[in-house]
């Protein structure tokens, strides 16, 4: 059987936050996601969706990844205080540094996180929308799309640059 053919990462880039947008390993791809990551300069990969994959060989790599599944199609909840925590460390301790997020195929949950960062950083909502998808075609659902247009920013992300 053929491999699928999958997209390949994009990077996000945003006044000083870097994103690296990508679908969800398998055990076959695994070795080809590290060389992404590594080659992206990652330090940190969020895994929104199911585990199809044993952490271990990227963190060998000195890769931190962090779990925190939702449901496909949706909208972080509980997550969003963690993502948004996580984005004031990262971002004030090592600028510069490229967090990875995936799902399965980078098109919904892993495009709202990155989104929701951009919004924090001082983006509007619909301009967020759209700089995302001039580089990740198909990003977002209808759903996703009425959450992030109600979404208020908290500021959490207002860095000096």
């Amino acid at each position: 059987m053929a491999p699928l053919n999958r997209p390949t990462p994009v990077e996000v880039t945003y006044r000083n936050m870097r994103f690296l947008i990508a679908h969800n390993p398998t055990s076959a791809t695994l070795n080809k996601f590290i060389e992404d990551l590594k080659k992206y300069g990652v330090t940190t990969t969020v895994r929104v969706c199911e585990a199809t994959y044993d952490t271990a060989l990227v963190e060998k790599e000195g890769i931190q990844v962090l779990d925190w599944p939702f449901d496909d199609g949706s909208s972080p909840f509980n997550q969003i205080v963690d993502w948004l925590s996580l984005l004031n460390i990262k971002f004030r301790g090592e600028p510069g540094c490229c967090i990875a997020v995936h799902c399965v195929a980078g098109l919904g949950r892993t495009p709202v996180l990155v989104a929701l960062a951009l919004i924090e950083g001082g983006m509007k909502n619909k301009d967020a929308v759209q700089f995302i998808r001039q580089k990740q075609r198909g990003a977002f659902n209808s759903k996703q799309l009425l959450y992030l247009e109600k979404y208020r920013s908290k500021m959490w992300l207002r860095f000096k640059d």
